[in-house]
């Protein structure tokens, strides 16, 4: 026990310092002294590709490589289509956002090869690899807070226990991104991605390893559950067919809900926090799902999942239709992406989201640009929930004493949220982003209180290698109609937040 409680202190404390060191000794070797060109083997530094070395050396000599500036005249990959509208570093996507895929159609695998698969070129199992292009990769993530609030953060997420060091996700992805730049021969793919940490409180599946959240009460902690979990949480399919259209992937299995600005994976998002509106609606689907690419503006997807968060097989599952267009203007300034994330024509059982998103995106410059994400969703029925898991009841309601209220009333039972953000690259490492955020839990049933909350958040990136991120963040949020805070003790919470990415 004393070991979990220590392991993220160590980690974010061993992360803090360590690009310094590796710019240190990046500096170093690329400024040799002249009286030292000639290096002893004892000096001499191993090379990522130096098969004679050991493992260990040509991974610690990988992550020293990241380290050294990239080559500015490296020719581009070839793509089919507009060029990026944005640098990736320091955002954490150079493309305009579309779920469900690796990366829009038409655009070539972005990934960079990080120093896990660098290491292990040399094995067998690194050129077979190579050789069917698969990659291999993930990334650690701890974090620490200072809350107002003493007992929980909620509705922040992930960081949900406050004014503590968490250990938020280890990520392991294996993965074949299909080519989707030629248009001459069919192509697959797969990705499979495990999370463990804090966070899978927020991302587990129903009937997908959630009985360690769902059969494990906790009422001293903030959420039920086991405080550190396992999510293997994506896990599907890709079929590229070049002659639908101007390209169509076929996607089947478990994948990211489509529409968020946001996503689950610490990488990905401009923040460490994220938003309420995205706090409290779907996380991922099951099912499959066609994205076709009708030109180089107009992106089409349909499918059909099992419901949210609820695996097909999982007596809650629901069958749901979902359809999203996503336009990009000819300028590469906007972008549009309306979605009916699912809908169907049941009442709630455990996560039945009635769900309707629509984002628009504008580029000021390459090195500024906006999202804005606005959605209604609704349950059907809450109080007829089939899943013992549910509540029938908010926990609080303006009029009524903290857990007294009435069961929610039958019918639609809405909420509502807009999000704005605007993301702003300072140099090529280091970017900040603001996010402001209104959204109404009209009858508590996404949240557990029925108040309209505002949040106001501004944090930064900064890339101190190509491996290693650094995002501190400041917010701050307020409940209007009750006080949702702390377990509906304040109407307002204050946050000061820092977490370490580190990739392998």
């Amino acid at each position: 026990m004393l070991f979990k409680k220590m392991l993220p202190s160590a980690l974010l404390m061993t992360m803090l310092p360590i690009g310094q060191s590796i710019a240190a000794t990046a500096t170093s070797v690329s400024t040799p002294d002249p009286q030292s060109v000639i290096a002893t083997p004892a000096t001499a530094h191993v090379a990522s590709n130096d098969c004679s070395a050991g493992f260990l050396s040509r991974l610690a000599a990988a992550y020293r490589e990241d380290a050294q500036p990239a080559d500015p005249n490296a020719p581009a990959p070839k793509r089919r289509g507009m060029d990026s509208p944005f640098s990736s570093p320091p955002f954490p996507s150079a493309e305009w956002q579309l779920g469900g895929v690796d990366f829009p159609i038409g655009v070539p695998n972005e990934n960079s090869q990080y120093p896990l698969e660098k290491a292990l070129a040399c094995t067998v199992v690194g050129r077979w690899m190579q050789d069917n292009r698969i990659e291999m990769y993930g990334w650690i993530n701890p974090s620490m807070n200072l809350s107002s609030s003493s007992f929980t953060n909620y509705p922040l997420s992930y960081a949900t226990r406050p004014n503590r060091v968490e250990f938020d996700q280890a990520l392991f992805r294996i993965q074949r991104v299909p080519d989707t730049v030629q248009t001459d021969h069919i192509d697959w793919g797969f990705h499979f991605d495990d999370l463990y940490g804090y966070d899978y409180h927020y991302t587990t599946m129903k009937g997908v390893t959630s009985d360690q959240l769902l059969n494990h009460p906790a009422p001293n902690q903030p959420l039920n559950g086991k405080i550190y979990g396992n999510d293997p949480m994506i896990a599907y399919v890709d079929l590229y067919i070049p002659w639908v259209a101007q390209g169509m992937v076929i996607t089947a299995g478990r994948y990211l809900s489509l529409p968020d600005i946001e996503a689950q994976f610490s990488p990905n998002n401009y923040l460490l926090t994220h938003s309420i509106l995205y706090t409290v609606d779907a996380y991922t689907n099951m099912g499959v799902i066609t994205t076709t690419r009708l030109n180089e503006q107009w992106t089409l997807q349909l499918g059909v999942h099992g419901g949210d968060d609820s695996a097909i097989w999982d007596k809650t599952s629901r069958l749901s239709a979902q359809a999203c267009v996503r336009w990009v203007s000819k300028s590469n300034n906007d972008m549009l992406y309306p979605c009916v994330e699912s809908y169907n024509h049941s009442s709630q059982t455990y996560n039945n989201l009635q769900e309707f998103v629509l984002t628009w995106g504008h580029r000021f410059s390459p090195n500024v640009h906006m999202l804005t994400e606005a959605y209604r969703i609704y349950v059907r029925n809450q109080s007829l929930a089939t899943d013992p898991s549910q509540s029938h009841a908010p926990v609080g309601e303006p009029g009524y004493p903290l857990g007294q209220a009435p069961d929610f009333r039958l019918g639609n039972n809405p909420a509502y949220g807009i999000v704005n953000y605007l993301n702003i690259e300072l140099n090529p490492t280091n970017m900040v982003s603001i996010r402001n955020e209104f959204y109404n839990d009209q009858q508590g049933q996404r949240t557990g209180f029925a108040t309209r909350y505002s949040s106001h958040t501004i944090g930064m990136t900064h890339w101190v290698t190509p491996d290693l991120e650094i995002r501190p963040e400041f917010r701050y949020e307020r409940a209007y109609d009750f006080p949702a805070y702390d377990g509906g003790k304040k109407n307002y919470q204050v946050t000061a937040l820092l977490d370490a990415i580190l990739h392998y």
